[in-house]
């Protein structure tokens, strides 16, 4: 990578070279932005962008499909973020909100990777998440001081790979023995952030970018619109709050309160709160019209009480689809579920179910339960991983073994390890209420209850901050 940017400095400054003997201006193509690619750090990106972001696509080129589709998105991110880079050398630096509307290209190719991932979950699921999160590393360009309610660059990204490495592993240990290109495709995806990314901003952006003190401003007042140039896009609207959790009290302030908000907006500004309420007259009242009687009528009850609400549920599914994956869904108040046929190379995939209990008789690659709600299950073993997404107390048993087990987002697990699964290694992610249960030493012995922490300690300490877990009371 140092080799290719030497060379391309070589001939930036050959070009500059030529520019002066032709009688321009080098400086003031410079101070204009024509030759803000020319700059180190745009071609170190341009760099990044040609041996990191092209391996991850020339392995999803391999795949195809979905992955190839969520890969491409990450490339047009990265290319988004590249032309920033240029802009933030010919701009002075923004307020709130001119950023806010200066990150909107980023923003919005970051809202079209998440819409991947709504829905029904797909095979692709995994390489979808890991995509669509890792692209909240290229916010660290947003970073504008201590002030700014976010972590400093390096620790950003550092940070927002971490959120997406969890389905980049799950990605590996899926894929492990089945399809090296996956493996392939995991392993780019990682070293695109970590180095790749991280070590471009330590490089050239530690503190944040560096804004052009003699540049145009990013956005003109609203109240003076300045003409766009000739063939110039108009400027975009303000972008979502994707990219940001949190907007300043300023813009929030000026902003018309919705909702419960205008509520207490009104009571809190010392106007009489009854100001603006009508006056109730005789006659309007119940008890003077002749029309209410004040007893409700019973088929008036009926009327409210025969049509209770009830939620949209799927058609229920119990089926081999394609020969390699079990679909279990909308199975509701079912104790009998039994899949007695499988083979390794097939998947089982619980979705929607309710009050019911399926058993497993064999070895399966992997098997994953979302959105299920008091869901029992019961299987021998599992080649990959047994994953648990979006449910509501859920009770396993595995009788075999699973090297892999990952929860999600779920509150209420009791898992039950047999002692061939004690050396599996549990991943948590957003859940509570986890309970492992292991079996004693003796054959007879009682199991032993370990719940895995929920609320850990971060205590900073020697320039870092140290995290050790709640102790629980049902540790064993």
């Amino acid at each position: 990578m140092e080799e290719k940017l030497i060379q391309r400095l070589e001939s930036a400054v050959t070009r500059l070279e030529a520019l002066s003997m032709s009688g321009g201006s080098a400086a003031a193509a410079a101070a204009s932005g024509d030759d803000a690619p020319l700059d180190p750090s745009v071609l170190a990106f341009e760099d990044l962008i040609g041996q990191y972001v092209g391996r991850v696509s020339a392995a999803a080129e391999k795949i195809g499909g979905q992955v190839l589709d969520i890969t491409k998105i990450v490339a047009e991110a990265f290319a988004a973020q590249k032309d920033l880079i240029i802009k933030v050398k010919q701009h002075k630096k923004p307020d709130n909100a001119g950023l806010a509307e200066f990150l909107k290209p980023l923003n919005e190719v970051i809202t079209k990777a998440n819409k991947l991932t709504e829905g029904r979950r797909s095979d692709f699921f995994n390489h979808l998440k890991s995509a669509a999160d890792s692209l909240s590393a290229l916010a660290w360009i947003a970073y504008t001081g201590k002030e700014c309610g976010m972590s400093m660059p390096i620790a950003h990204v550092e940070e927002s790979w971490q959120m997406a490495e969890f389905y980049n592993n799950k990605i590996l240990v899926e894929y492990k023995t089945k399809d090296p290109n996956h493996v392939e495709w995991a392993k780019a995806m990682k070293e695109l952030y970590m180095p790749g990314l991280r070590e471009y901003v330590k490089s050239f952006y530690p503190l944040g970018p560096v804004w052009s003190p003699t540049g145009t401003a990013v956005t003109d007042a609203p109240s003076k619109p300045k003409a766009p140039a000739p063939g110039a896009p108009a400027p975009p609207p303000p972008p979502s709050a994707s990219l940001f959790s949190s907007e300043t009290s300023k813009a929030s302030s000026s902003r018309p309160k919705e909702g419960m908000a205008a509520v207490f907006q009104e009571i809190n500004s010392g106007k009489p709160v009854t100001s603006g309420l009508r006056k109730v007259t005789d006659d309007m009242k119940t008890k003077n019209r002749a029309d209410r009687t004040g007893v409700v009528g019973t088929q008036e009850k009926e009327s409210r009480t025969s049509a209770p609400a009830v939620s949209k549920v799927g058609p229920p599914k119990f089926e081999l689809q394609m020969g390699r994956k079990w679909a279990v869904e909308n199975q509701i108040g079912k104790k009998d579920l039994v899949i007695s046929e499988c083979d390794p190379k097939q998947s089982v995939y619980i979705f929607g179910c309710k009050d019911s209990v399926l058993q497993i008789q064999g070895k399966v690659n992997n098997i994953t339960i979302d959105k299920c709600t008091k869901m029992g299950v019961v299987f021998q073993d599992v080649v990959a991983a047994f994953e648990i997404v979006n449910c509501n107390r859920v009770e396993v048993q595995c009788q075999g073994s699973a090297p892999t087990v990952s929860i999600d987002n779920t509150a209420g697990c009791q898992f039950y390890l047999s002692k061939d699964a004690l050396s599996a290694s549990i991943t948590t992610a957003k859940s509570s209420e986890v309970n492992i249960m292991v079996p004693g030493a003796e054959p007879d012995g009682d199991w032993g209850e370990h719940a895995l922490p929920e609320q850990f300690i971060h205590v900073y300490k020697d320039g870092r901050f140290e995290t050790t877990p709640v102790s629980h009371s049902a540790g064993g």
